[in-house]
């Protein structure tokens, strides 16, 4: 018998949502535990969700989280960060080589490991785009069910994992605060003027289908004002944690009506189209750090095969270069767009279910 609701069904799945989001963030985010506000809310919306509840973010919501979350990666910006874009053609350059190398990795290992058809198995290997690649997997006759879930594992692992990894390396601080200004509400009057100008712009981006508009124009508009001085006050820390929560709710939510024995048949491929993901990414990214003497740590998230969002939002959670992140993964983003109609073709009518891992 189901339990009884005190509220609508639709506002009573968002707000039980939120609460596992909320309940989560706290978990990791009070001990300190790196990213843990974003980290927390992944893990405890997506046990939820595998567990059956409505998980659920609402697109309204999840663009107001888009906005505020570009609004403080933009403060991120400084002088410091401006003078470093001279090295960046060459790191974008070695991207397009990472990625490339990436997704052939990671097509051979389903293809040849777990018995994955082409169609199928170079789907769930492009770093990014996941709505396109969804979309064209159901096109050419892959098994969107196994694409999503491999997809969809890889976000989630690199959002929650890697903020461990990084600690462990010695890349960042354990418990690094999540940026913003203290106290309730610093500086109303230029708070105002900020979320009112980056917002606009925001919207204009994503009018202008710009990829991830939302985030890269409240971003830009964020970064111009805060790196030309003309504001000098930031959003309030406890918005900023709010925003990741949000996020990784959103992230959380993706495992709703997700099958669990699917799942479980899924999960060797998925974790070890992961694993090999990562790995190279990781290790092209430090070669290039050495050879371009740049922070690896900027460069391994900036490579890394993440969300896009989640994976700007590390790279505020563990004070990096935000904009040099950003930056990269816009790239990897048209990157993708772009090889997607070189690659089709070669996988069109390749496609079938692949077989049980």
């Amino acid at each position: 018998m189901p339990r009884p609701s005190f509220l609508p069904t639709a506002y009573g799945g968002v707000a039980e949502t939120l609460l596992f989001a909320c309940a989560g963030g706290l978990a990791l985010g009070l001990p300190g535990f790196p990213a843990g506000w974003l980290s927390g809310s992944i893990i405890a919306v997506s046990i939820a969700a595998l567990a059956g509840r409505p998980m659920h973010v609402p697109d309204t919501l999840a663009r107001i989280s888009f906005v505020l979350t570009g609004i403080s990666l933009g403060g991120a910006v400084t002088p410091d960060t401006v003078a470093g874009m001279a090295a960046w053609p060459a790191s974008l350059a070695a991207l397009t080589v990472a990625m490339i190398g990436l997704t052939a990795s990671v097509t051979v290992y389903l293809r040849k490991v777990h018995g994955w058809d082409w169609a199928s198995a170079t789907f769930g290997s492009f770093p990014g785009a996941l709505a396109t690649v969804l979309v064209l997997a159901a096109e050419n006759r892959a098994d969107v069910r196994a694409v999503a879930v491999v997809q969809t594992v890889r976000i989630v692992l690199l959002a929650v994992f890697l903020p461990a990894i990084f600690v462990a390396l010695g890349l960042a601080s354990s418990g690094v605060p999540v940026r913003g200004e203290p106290g309730f509400f610093p500086d109303p009057g230029q708070v105002a003027i900020l979320t009112a100008v980056s917002t606009a712009v925001a919207f204009g981006m994503q009018w202008l289908r710009v990829p991830g508009g939302l985030i890269f124009g409240a971003m830009i508009m964020s970064a111009v004002l805060h790196g030309g001085g003309f504001v000098t006050a930031g959003l309030p820390r406890w918005v900023a944690i709010i925003a990741f929560m949000i996020l990784g709710a959103l992230t959380g939510s993706r495992f709703a009506n997700t099958d669990v024995r699917l799942l479980r048949h899924l999960a060797g491929a998925a974790i070890g189209a992961f694993a090999v993901g990562t790995l190279f990414a990781f290790g092209f990214a430090l070669a290039v750090a050495a050879l371009l003497s740049l922070h690896p740590g900027d460069l391994i998230i900036a490579y890394a095969p993440g969300a896009l969002d989640a994976m700007m939002l590390l790279a505020l959670a563990l004070h990096l270069n935000a904009a040099f992140v950003a930056a990269h993964h816009l790239a990897r983003f048209i990157l993708v767009l772009v090889a997607i109609p070189l690659v089709v073709p070669l996988v069109r009518d390749k496609g079938a279910p692949p077989p049980d891992p």
